[in-house]
């Protein structure tokens, strides 16, 4: 088997997706960018390929489950094993002026679209890829997450979050499964962890923010390369470990 390390990046076709995928390849890595959508993911793939990353495209969407079973399909046929997977496909659902989705008045569905993407479909992608990963000497899986899914800062008047009833609880469950999991990893050589890539300006956002998209991209590309022995079962920013 070869030994250039694999990695899947979900949602990679632009944005921080983009740039975890293009941090990873130039370590080295050959990277499947995982997107829905057929143009914007070959773009992304021949953009990588220009500047010298090993990456090929994947077909996938997180919320469908034939999907998520045909990419792991591809990437075994592509590469057969995963050493990395950076769960970062995401969305916020439908908001109100100044990013606000108010819990009185918050349409069900929205929750329902924003949950199956940034919770179930880390599940499904995880679970999908696990045997792949298990092939792997030392495999590292990323969940994306936010700050704004810290109860802690959730909790405090003074941090400025926005009240955001389907994105931010969305990420709190989130950061409450990557704990299961490193639980139930326990005493393997898989370590997964949660990243919070700060307020960075992509579409995501509307542009909006103070980081870069290759800044917003490091933390989760740190903790995709983690040494063996590395923290697991944890929740970080650039400044360090975020409070749950």
């Amino acid at each position: 088997m070869s030994e250039t390390k694999i990695a899947l990046v979900t949602g990679a076709n632009k944005g921080i997706g983009y740039e975890i995928a293009a941090g990873l390849g130039g370590l080295g890595y050959r990277v499947g960018v995982g997107a829905r959508d057929e143009t914007r993911r070959e773009t992304a793939v021949e953009k990588l390929r220009a500047a010298g990353v090993d990456a090929y495209g994947v077909p996938l969407d997180v919320t469908d489950d034939r999907s998520v079973t045909d990419a792991a399909e591809r990437v075994e046929r592509q590469a057969g094993r995963l050493d990395a997977l950076v769960n970062n496909a995401g969305i916020s659902g439908e908001m109100d002026p100044g990013w606000v989705q108010d819990p009185t008045a918050l349409d069900l569905e929205v929750l329902r679209t924003v949950v199956d993407t940034n919770v179930m479909g880390v599940v499904r992608v995880t679970n999908a890829m696990l045997p792949l990963l298990r092939r792997s000497p030392s495999p590292r899986i990323v969940n994306v997450s936010s700050s704004v899914g810290s109860l802690a800062r959730q909790a405090d008047p003074d941090t400025g979050i926005p009240i955001m009833a389907a994105y931010a609880p969305s990420k709190s469950f989130l950061n409450a499964l990557t704990v299961q999991y490193a639980r139930q990893f326990a005493g393997t050589n898989i370590l997964i962890n949660a990243a919070c890539p700060g307020l960075v300006a992509t579409d995501f956002t509307g542009f909006q923010g103070p980081r870069t998209p290759e800044q917003g991209a490091a933390t989760a590309i740190r903790l995709a390369t983690l040494p063996d022995g590395g923290p697991t079962g944890s929740f970080f920013e650039d400044d360090g470990v975020v409070p749950w």
